[in-house]
């Protein structure tokens, strides 16, 4: 074996090894969830008292045409005393939302309730900026925020102010829920995705001491805590991330409810969640060189500083993927010519070491969520790994721009206002079904959508790479890694064919 060769081989078991390493962070994570259970949060709305403290309810927008009208509905109906309730609208829209917008704050102005139509005809800061120059003359002690995909339930409010009353408490942020989580394959795999975000990442890190983040909306700050930690800024692309931070290396506590959920949208086609997968991989790195120097000069345990390198840099393991991906045949080749058939045995304990804690995670997410949909989720974990796989060159590229310093706007993900066919407890949703009907047939006509590039050609290739490289394997009975292969294979395929042929017809 030659030098070149034997080097194609240590960097393809090096890759293996660091992918490894970051599948057994989720270990840790589902091992510090049930060790610290017993620290949960139990949904207990209270009394509000004789004298609530003043809250501004923030709502950033730009070109929501499709869903501004139905937020602004449902925050006017956040049972809470109107003479403490105030309503920010902060659009920085450039289209029909603009008209929309003024025209349901004025309705709700005339019914008596305290809203404001803030617009920019700058977007300074994106959507950071806009919460900043909303802050600036809010009147609330307590600031939630909401973006426009969102509808926060009646009792929101209920819900989290008692958590206040500590003195240390700067935050508390719910759980997402998903308006279309039944809609297709697309929704249903980045639902169990953020599930497990939400419910062991979140979950984990809040109860054992750790740092956990604010996730830009269905949450509720201190307005103190915020101004303490130096307000939002905007030199991320993650500005929540950021200030979470800021704001706990401060010594705030962030307070995480679990069982307390907010509706949102998810992306329903390929573009518009590449869109959103490239803004949070780019800001959390963004957000890793600015804050990890800070963490590690803090007086933080070495295993608080630990966790939050994995938190901030988790994003680095779509690179590893895209090396994988380029090592994996040169590295299969020249142990088939080297006649080393039986090391690939040697690739197993790391491969399930990467895929094993991946399917464990998301399964114990969604048996924590509701026990009987969780082996419904067994079904979706080969789309789910598949997917995550294939959307690693978006990714990486997302990485690559955060760690070489170029710079990019604040690309928002589009939304329309579509619903599942099943509702979160998995009934039929009557009206998904029509509004996904409607949307379907007005798919054309839609204005907004994700950024198109040349990536999918690109994850095409990748897909006829792994589609040459299983039948390779298959050749000289290389069984092992097949299986292995398929998720690769299927994950290019899918993610390049729907990018290049987005549409919001269920697909599944």
């Amino acid at each position: 074996m030659s030098y070149l060769s034997l080097i194609f081989i240590l960097l393809y078991f090096f890759v293996l090894f660091l992918l490894a390493v970051y599948g057994v962070h989720r270990y840790l994570m589902v091992y510090l969830y049930y060790k610290y259970k017993d620290r949960a949060r139990p949904v207990k709305p209270e009394p509000l008292g004789d004298d609530p403290p003043s809250v501004t309810v923030q709502l950033p927008l730009y070109n929501e045409q499709y869903v501004v009208e139905r937020l602004i509905d449902a925050v006017c109906r956040i049972e809470y005393p109107r003479d403490c309730l105030e309503i920010q609208v902060l659009d920085d829209s450039t289209d029909e939302t603009r008209e929309l917008a003024a025209r349901c704050v004025e309705r709700y102005r005339e019914a008596g309730f305290d809203i404001h139509y803030l617009h920019r005809t700058a977007r300074t800061g994106y959507k950071a900026g806009a919460l900043q120059e909303g802050l600036d003359v809010a009147r609330g002690a307590y600031i939630a925020i909401f973006d426009a995909d969102f509808i926060p339930p009646p009792d929101f409010l209920r819900n989290t102010m008692h958590l206040f009353r500590d003195e240390r408490v700067g935050l508390v942020q719910t759980r997402w829920s998903y308006l279309n989580r039944g809609y297709s394959l697309l929704t249903r795999v980045q639902a169990i995705m953020l599930d497990g975000h939400f419910v062991m990442e979140h979950g984990a890190r809040n109860r054992s001491g750790r740092f956990f983040n604010f996730n830009g909306t269905a949450g509720i700050w201190r307005r103190e805590c915020i101004d303490a930690a130096g307000g939002w800024q905007h030199d991320t692309l993650t500005e929540d991330l950021d200030l979470s931070y800021r704001a706990q290396l401060r010594g705030q506590y962030f307070v995480f409810l679990e069982d307390v959920t907010t509706p949102s949208e998810l992306p329903v086609e390929m573009n518009a969640f590449k869109t959103q997968q490239h803004r949070w991989s780019k800001g959390s790195i963004q957000t890793a060189k600015k804050m990890l120097p800070r963490v590690w000069r803090s007086a933080l345990p070495f295993r608080f500083k630990l966790e939050a390198t994995y938190h901030l840099t988790n994003n680095m393991a779509y690179m590893l993927m895209l090396l994988l991906s380029v090592l994996i045949f040169p590295s299969i080749v020249i142990r088939v010519q080297a006649g080393w058939i039986n090391s690939f045995w040697i690739d197993l304990p790391f491969l399930c070491a990467a895929t094993v804690s991946v399917s464990l995670f998301y399964l114990f997410a969604q048996f924590e969520i509701n026990r009987n949909r969780w082996k419904r989720c067994l079904f979706f974990l080969p789309a789910l790994m598949s997917i995550g796989i294939g959307i690693c060159l978006n990714n990486t590229r997302a990485v690559m721009e955060a760690l070489l310093g170029l710079q990019s706007g604040f690309q928002r993900t589009p939304k329309y206002g579509i619903r599942g066919r099943r509702d979160e407890a998995g009934q039929a949703d009557q009206a998904g079904q029509a509004d996904r009907a409607d949307q379907a047939n007005q798919w054309r006509r839609l204005r907004y959508r994700g950024i198109r590039n040349w990536l999918p050609v690109l994850e095409l290739l990748f897909a006829l790479h792994f589609g040459l490289l299983i039948y390779y394997t298959a050749i000289n009975g290389i069984y092992p890694s097949i299986p292995f292969l398929c998720l690769f294979f299927a994950g290019y395929l899918y993610v390049g064919l729907a990018s290049l042929w987005p549409r919001t017809a269920s697909q599944g």
